[in-house]
């Protein structure tokens, strides 16, 4: 993360961030999952919380989300865990592709995993060999072009609840995905454990 980045948490994210030597501009939840030591630790340390509810109708993340936008911000790079319920796992998924984040690049780190947003255009740096699933999210995504996989697509539909994109592979070290309508989720699984 470039130095000077506004870093914003989300409840136990900000344990997380600090633990990983990230200045926290916001920490932004519920605070459930944070321990309120860190919390206080945090806002004397000039952190500005932002506390909401346990009950409440959005998730902590969708609430950093909505933060980060008064930031201003052409990218927003997420960094999550990646294990914990799945119905999480899901909403936040979906969230990352919400029509309130288009005029952002927006990436996440997932565990292992790297997900990328895809409206319009993208380039994705890999290694050949690499496995990459498009998803269509929201709606179908037409004119979707790929160069640089092994499976290219050439002005298809990709509908959601399709597995269609799943398990494509890079061959070339960048991979070109365009879409003409529509957005897609461009999930990168990572290398997987040999068991």
């Amino acid at each position: 993360i470039p130095f000077g980045t506004p870093v914003v948490a989300a409840d136990g994210g900000l344990e997380h961030a600090r633990a990983l030597g990230l200045e926290v501009a916001l920490a932004v939840g519920d605070f459930d999952s944070a321990a309120p030591e860190a919390v206080s630790a945090a806002e004397a340390a000039g952190v500005r919380v932002q506390r909401h509810p346990a009950a409440k109708d959005a998730t902590d993340l969708e609430l950093a989300l909505e933060a980060a936008l008064a930031y201003a911000p052409e990218r927003i790079l997420v960094l999550a865990g990646g294990g914990g319920r799945l119905d999480h796992l899901l909403a936040e998924l979906l969230l990352l592709a919400s029509p309130r984040w288009a005029g952002v690049e927006l990436d996440a780190l997932v565990g292992r995993a790297r997900v990328h947003v895809v409206r319009g255009e993208r380039a994705l740096e890999g290694a050949p060999g690499e496995l990459v699933s498009l998803l269509a999210l929201h709606g179908p995504a037409e004119g979707v072009r790929t160069e640089g996989l092994a499976y290219p697509l050439a002005g298809e539909t990709l509908e959601p609840g399709s597995s269609r994109g799943v398990s494509n592979v890079f061959v070339a070290p960048t991979a070109r995905v365009r879409v003409e309508r529509g957005v897609l989720l461009a999930v990168r699984p990572g290398v997987e454990e040999r068991r």
